[in-house]
């Protein structure tokens, strides 16, 4: 049957944080089958059948991958290993869903992005904080010119809390703290800031936090050709929490502030966005509804309609050689560098 005329079959590589996410996602998007998942955690291809009982299951990923069920495989081991698990996939002739970030260097993602287009397979990053309540609201604020020219744009994740001894707090596996929230905030600026990239720089601070590998504190700036800077910390040490945005336009400013309902872990709920205009008046804005699983539906109408994508794999690599430039600049202290990106 025509790849056009039947569904698409997935695999699921690796059973973690997020398995449920894309198990419960692909069960709700029209052209879309869960047909194979591969963890080495029975207890994990338990929790995965509890949502597909009839798919098949792996304590082998190789073997999934040559199963013969799968079209496409979400890859959502360590980030370490995106590369390899990716090349794989794509000499199968498979297509390929990376959870974030890409790889941990800028030539790893090169070296894919390659691969991929010479066998005219799908290879896209899941970069699911695109899809954020505040932040798809936020940027239609600042696309429809609700505070003029955008020219200094502040980002912020964290607290002060003891980092969790899982692989996200170890350097070798994560890429380090710049890597792991990184992924997803600069990959916001990025898709709110048009223009040339000039210069990057960052700061890993070690300062208190002696049984894990990342940073206790990371903060990386990004100074575009017409002026424009940007800005992203995340901290294990800040015991008075910045707004999650904070966004100066030529004719306002954009503050989003973390949602005290959500406690002690605040990036669980969308941040509650104020508008303040230059006459001094202010407005809270309630964010937009989102259309559910849109990720999930954009992969279905490229394999068959070759519509394009909202998220740009080119762009996911622009965020790891932003990402990989800043550390080199914290292995400088600080010192700016200048990322070769596409965009």
């Amino acid at each position: 049957m025509a790849e056009s005329l039947r569904e698409i079959r997935v695999g699921l590589l690796a059973y973690g944080a997020i398995g449920d996410q894309h198990n419960l996602a692909v069960k709700a998007t029209t052209g879309l089958q869960l047909t194979a998942v591969a963890d080495t955690n029975p207890e994990r291809l338990a929790a995965a059948k509890e949502i597909a009982s009839e798919i098949e299951t792996y304590t082998d990923s190789t073997a999934m991958l040559d199963s013969g069920l799968i079209d496409l495989v979400v890859i959502s081991t360590p980030p370490n290993s995106h590369y390899s698990w990716a090349k794989e996939s794509l000499d199968r002739g498979l297509h390929v869903v990376l959870e974030k970030p890409m790889a941990l260097t800028v030539e790893e993602c090169d070296e894919l992005i390659g691969l991929a287009a010479s066998k005219d397979l799908l290879l896209v990053v899941y970069q699911n904080r695109r899809y954020d309540a505040d932040f798809v609201t936020m940027k239609k604020l600042i696309d429809d010119g609700a505070i003029g020219q955008v020219f200094s744009y502040e980002s912020f994740v964290g607290g002060y809390s003891k980092p969790c001894s899982y692989w996200h707090s170890d350097v070798e596996v994560s890429g380090g703290a710049i890597f792991d929230w990184g992924s997803h905030f600069i990959d916001q600026i990025l898709a709110t800031i048009p223009g040339d990239v000039d210069a990057v720089s960052g700061i890993n601070q070690k300062r208190q936090w002696s049984h894990v590998t990342n940073a206790d504190h990371a903060d990386v700036a990004i100074t575009f050709s017409d002026g424009t800077r940007a800005t992203f910390t995340n901290s294990d040490l800040a015991a008075a929490r910045k707004p999650k945005f904070y966004v100066l336009g030529t004719t306002g400013a954009i503050v989003g502030n973390w949602d005290p309902a959500a406690g002690s872990t605040p990036a669980d709920l969308p941040a509650i966005l104020t508008v303040h205009r230059a006459d001094g008046t202010t407005e809270v804005i309630s964010n937009s509804q989102v259309t559910p699983h849109a990720f999930h539906q954009s992969i279905v109408e490229y394999l068959k309609n070759k519509t394009p994508m909202y998220i740009d794999t080119r762009q996911s690599r622009d965020v790891v050689a932003i990402m990989q430039a800043a550390e080199e600049s914290a292995l400088s202290n600080g010192r700016s560098m200048k990322p070769l990106l596409l965009r």
